[in-house]
């Protein structure tokens, strides 16, 4: 095995030095997880970053420029946008296809007008961030690879990277928190299949001091991007249950049929963190070929760490594991609060007029109109409810549902004083009620 450089320490030794007039790099996808990465690296070898989004209706920041994949299909949209860039990394792409955001306009069409772009302007160099795996596993690694091969026939200075599954020991986002999430359980680990399938991981530090390296060098066609070697699933799960510090050896299997079908029912919802193509890379397995870690070494002066010395170079933390364990905690307290809000909804749309009425008598409210009250608070129950489970901007339904918690806690509070002592405390669980709110607004930001 090699003796890697550690994923945090990237040698510095072959990084251009910084001049008074940095070279200009723009990084398409910007916002993804994996491109704060690639921003970090190539800010730390003296490029000057400008950011490709999509636009999303504000003004532009002066590091920002338009990149809107779905939109700009012909080479003349990114004129503008590549106006003083002296090269291009692309780091966009999806996982599921929605709406405009297809696998053919997003990994294909786009980035193909982009890079005739490049040809055509005098950008010098393009870097493609690929996906390692197997065409025949689906649509997202053929669209990949179909761009890779039209890149490599321009006249144009340009590489492909194609790495196996990456992590990062200071975040996660979609399988990787899965996985996390699923080393992390208490007890027993959990793991899909039998735990034996293959990955060569690789550390998103590692993946962008070598998008970096590319950026400015000469390297040309397509690199697979992994570890020293493999790991089998079930090792690379207990490497991060020990980084995270949880006692248990053990490990809980379940059935593939089982996994497979939990995939399907939420590639058909459009929701979940793994679709059908990234199982299928999973059970294939998702190794490089057995030179390319030297070939990388040799080409890029860096290769990258194996998964225990990535992660020893940076010590886990209690927020690590907060991250990890509260993965399937979050979405089961979603559910919780929309089936709390429709029976509330139920409660106000099926209590008795009379009832409602003799539960204010004497008080305030029975000059409110309780029952037209009670059906419209129903009312406005189901409708955050619904909102919320469909994913309608959760933030503003958790918001609003907190809001009219505290105005029921405080009017029925002081109007119906009595209701506080209410044995089976109807009033007094909004006191939990409301911090459970404030994490599931907390918890509902995932990027």
């Amino acid at each position: 095995m090699d003796d890697p450089a550690p994923a945090r320490a990237p040698r510095t030794d072959a990084a251009p030095p910084h001049s008074a007039s940095p070279r200009t790099v723009l990084v398409v996808g910007a916002n993804g997880f994996l491109a704060g990465y690639l921003i970090a690296a190539l800010r730390r070898h003296g490029w000057r970053v400008l950011r490709g989004i999509r636009d999303g209706g504000r003004a532009l920041r002066e590091d920002e420029r338009p990149a809107d994949l779905a939109r700009m299909t012909s080479p003349q949209d990114w004129r503008e946008t590549l106006r003083g860039v002296d090269a291009v990394v692309n780091a966009a792409g999806i996982l599921r296809e929605t709406g405009a955001q297809t696998f053919q306009a997003i990994h294909v069409d786009g980035p193909l007008a982009l890079a005739r772009a490049c040809a055509d302007c005098g950008v010098p160099r393009f870097v493609q961030l690929s996906a390692l795996g197997e065409p025949a596993d689906g649509e997202f690694i053929a669209s990949k690879h179909r761009f890779d091969d039209e890149l490599l026939k321009l006249p144009l200075s340009a590489v492909a990277l194609r790495p196996s599954v990456v992590y990062a020991a200071s975040g996660s986002y979609g399988g990787t928190s899965l996985l996390r999430a699923l080393a992390a359980f208490p007890g027993r680990q959990l793991l899909p299949g039998d735990g034996r399938w293959p990955l060569q991981p690789v550390a998103a530090e590692d993946l962008g001091e070598i998008a970096a390296r590319a950026a400015g060098g000469a390297q040309s066609g397509v690199y697979e991007i992994g570890g020293p070697a493999p790991l089998s699933l079930r090792e690379y799960q207990s490497t991060w249950r020990r980084w995270l510090r949880i006692d248990g050896r053990g490990a809980v299997f379940f059935p593939e049929a089982l996994v497979s079908l939990q995939v399907a029912i939420g590639e058909r919802l459009g929701r979940g963190p793994v679709g059908e193509t990234m199982w299928r890379m999973l059970r294939r397995g998702n190794i490089a070929r057995a030179d390319a870690h030297a070939r990388v070494r040799a080409d890029f002066g860096h290769a990258p760490a194996a998964l225990a010395d990535a992660l020893a170079a940076t010590p886990s933390q209690v927020q690590d594991r907060w991250q990890a364990q509260l993965y399937f905690l979050a979405p089961t307290l979603r559910l919780a609060i929309v089936a709390l809000w429709l029976i509330s909804a139920a409660a106000g749309w099926l209590t008795p007029a009379a009832t409602i009425e003799a539960m204010v008598a004497g008080s305030p409210l029975a000059a409110w109109q309780p029952v037209a009250l009670a059906r419209i608070t129903g009312a406005l129950d189901a409708a955050l409810a619904l909102g919320l489970l469909i994913g309608w901007r959760p933030r503003a339904m958790l918001g609003l549902m907190g809001i009219s918690v505290l105005a029921y806690t405080l009017a029925f509070g002081a109007l119906l004083p009595a209701q506080w002592l209410d044995p089976l405390g109807g009033l007094a669980k909004n006191l939990v009620v409301l911090p459970a709110l404030a994490v599931a607004w907390v918890l509902a930001d995932r990027r």
